[in-house]
């Protein structure tokens, strides 16, 4: 994940992360910053287009610093040096089912890390300067409590990422109330694009798909199928982002298309694209998605895939985002599921271990 700041024609500097938004804000700004968590191996895949040279990692418009959400001094050494008046902080261990198994690391950078980036902005003195954006979650809500989601709906957080993003939605809203500070919750519900980490369930059916129609894979396997989840394309998402912190007031918005689909509708539509029809067959784990042409078992269900507590329905109400921000998504489900299926194929015609 990459924090990022950008500079703009009348020098205002913004601190953002994940490529999608990097990409966005390269288009109307002149000046990308970001932190970039060291690896021994390259971790900039998503943003390699943002390179002045992606072969030789020549920065352009980007300007990339190492640093961590873990590290409290770094971010003030960072923030101290841009001085920037707009950070989005998207930087987070972003995978629901891992955060069972990284409970602690999750808190440590979900929640206390989005801490850290605020003390940082008051330790350099830039409360009344600086728009911070937090990143929220659809996955606050978890056991939903009222149908569809707004501001105003009780959280129920079921996963220590949602916990942990807890935590950091209220922090945010402390030291808005506490500092005065232009700071805001973008509550934002799934988010896709073919840029997707490939672990992520949308990612993995259109990778998978795409190496079933190029003929690389047979099969692969989902948890829980009846999932039901509001997705949106990123592009529109980033705008809605964008647009919160160009308002007078901070105010926190659920950021969502108002549609509902189940991962078993997704894995259909994947497939249709590319002329296959899925049929399902048996009951709880012993379901499989088959090929109607040609008689192929495509889709399994693996057990290793079921969270501890599920999350079932998520549907976001974004109605005073349309009225106070006149946002509304321009990419429906079907273009998002045909752009993502569309890419990986491209992608693995390429390169097939990709």
């Amino acid at each position: 994940n990459q924090n990022v700041d950008v500079q703009c024609p009348n020098h205002r500097k913004v601190d953002v992360n994940k490529s999608p938004c990097a990409h966005v804000l390269c288009l109307i700004f002149f000046q990308v910053h970001g932190i970039l968590r060291r690896s021994s191996s390259f971790n900039t895949g998503r943003i390699e287009h943002l390179y002045q040279n992606p072969q030789t990692h020549t920065e352009g418009n980007m300007k990339l610093h190492y640093g961590d959400l873990t590290d409290s001094t770094c971010l003030v050494k960072i923030i101290n040096q841009v001085k920037p008046t707009e950070i989005y902080n998207l930087g987070a261990q972003s995978h629901v089912k891992i955060s069972f198994e990284l409970a602690e690391y999750t808190a440590n950078v979900d929640g206390v890390g989005t801490l850290r980036l605020l003390d940082a902005i008051k330790t350099c003195g830039l409360t009344n300067s600086v728009k911070f954006y937090q990143a929220s979650t659809s996955e606050l809500y978890g056991k939903v409590q009222e149908i569809p989601q707004k501001e105003t709906t009780p959280f129920y957080p079921r996963s220590p990422y949602g916990a942990a993003k807890l935590y950091a939605y209220w922090i945010v809203v402390n030291f808005r109330e506490a500092y005065n500070m232009f700071a805001v919750n973008g509550i934002l519900f799934n988010h896709e694009s073919p840029r997707r980490g490939s672990n992520f369930v949308t990612r993995k059916i259109s990778r998978s798909v795409a190496k079933i129609h190029l003929g690389q894979l047979e099969s692969f396997s989902l948890g829980n199928l009846d999932s039901k989840r509001d997705w949106g394309h990123a592009k529109d998402y980033v705008e809605a982002m964008w647009l919160m912190l160009q308002q007078e007031e901070p105010e926190d918005f659920v950021i969502a298309t108002g549609e509902v689909h189940s991962v078993r509708e997704f894995v259909e539509k994947a497939f249709r694209h590319v002329g296959k029809t899925i049929v399902w067959e048996g009951e709880d784990e012993r379901e499989v998605g088959r090929c109607q042409e040609t008689g192929v078992v495509h889709v399994k269900v693996d057990p290793k895939y079921f969270r501890p507590t599920e999350v079932d329905y998520l549907q976001g109400d974004s109605t005073k985002a349309y009225q106070k921000l006149s946002w509304k998504p321009k990419v429906t489900f079907e273009e998002l599921v045909k752009e993502m299926v569309d890419a990986d194929v491209e992608l693995m015609k390429k390169n097939p271990n990709a």
